[in-house]
């Protein structure tokens, strides 16, 4: 289930087989900004949704905002002893109050180097968003971030994730799969809509830049996700500002045609997780 955004969504299935999904829009008060502000309300909106969805999970995994962690990618000697990635760890993700809780996990195994992907999440947030799941009658068995999700399930392995489905747009630097990044930032109404879309991803771009070298690269696309395809002259430009290209996101394979996949992709990306 998917509890990043203001319209909740849920999808049963595995790749290659039939799905069975279903989304509802949050009432106000309910989910804000990223974050479940009441979870027995959302747990019962959880519940009625599931229910007109058909679906029979006992357990779930749960997407959240990223507004309710940030996140490190650390890459150490191949040498490097557990310990010392502990510490190193601690260091770099310093928690600042007993409200936070750090995560980490290893990936690009079989690599001349260890690479540890730490995030520090709100335990506030994680606890109310077992509570919400707890309150539909599902059991939670993970909670992952929506950047990680969505890393998974893209089919390129290195791009700048554009979501403007999400209010403000989002954006994720994604190198290898793995979620590097993640930004949000305002456009106006009035605001020439490619200009204000490249003036938000420089923040993100420069600060990778910065960073050590990986998959990413100047030829690396700009995948968006908007709820109405955006205009070929706007994406043209946006092209034109950025010198990236500038593609729609594609259905991910051995996802049901039944499933719009754009609407879906988180929830598309912790199915990924499950079979991975």
């Amino acid at each position: 289930m998917d509890l990043s955004s203001g319209t909740i969504r849920v999808l049963e299935g595995t790749p290659g087989g039939p799905m069975r999904c279903g989304e509802a829009s949050a009432a106000p008060g309910l989910l804000e900004g990223g974050r479940v502000i009441d979870p027995t309300a959302v747990g019962q909106a959880l519940r009625q949704l599931i229910a007109r969805s058909e679906i029979t999970a006992t357990r779930a995994l749960v997407a959240a905002s990223d507004a309710i962690a940030s996140y490190r990618v650390l890459t150490f000697p191949k040498n490097t002893t557990d310990a010392d990635i502990q510490a190193a760890i601690r260091s770099e993700t310093n928690l600042g109050s007993d409200r936070m809780a750090r995560r980490q996990f290893e990936v690009f195994a079989g690599r001349d180097s260890r690479t540890v992907f730490a995030a520090v999440w709100d335990r506030n947030q994680v606890q109310a968003i077992a509570t919400a799941v707890r309150r539909a009658g599902l059991e939670p068995a993970a909670i992952d971030l929506k950047s990680l999700c969505v890393a998974r399930v893209l089919t390129v392995d290195s791009c700048v994730f554009l979501d403007m489905t999400a209010d403000p747009p989002e954006a994720v630097l994604v190198d290898e799969r793995v979620p590097r990044l993640w930004h949000t930032f305002n456009v106006e109404a009035s605001e020439d809509l490619a200009l204000a879309i490249a003036n938000g991803l420089k923040p993100l771009l420069a600060s990778h830049r910065r960073s050590e070298d990986g998959g990413f690269g100047p030829n690396s696309p700009i995948m968006v996700r908007s709820d109405e395809a955006l205009p070929t002259t706007l994406m043209k430009r946006l092209k034109q500002l950025t010198g990236r290209p500038v593609k729609a996101i594609e259905q991910p394979p051995r996802v049901d045609s039944a499933v719009r996949f754009g609407p879906y992709l988180t929830c598309l990306g912790l199915v990924m997780r499950r079979r991975g």
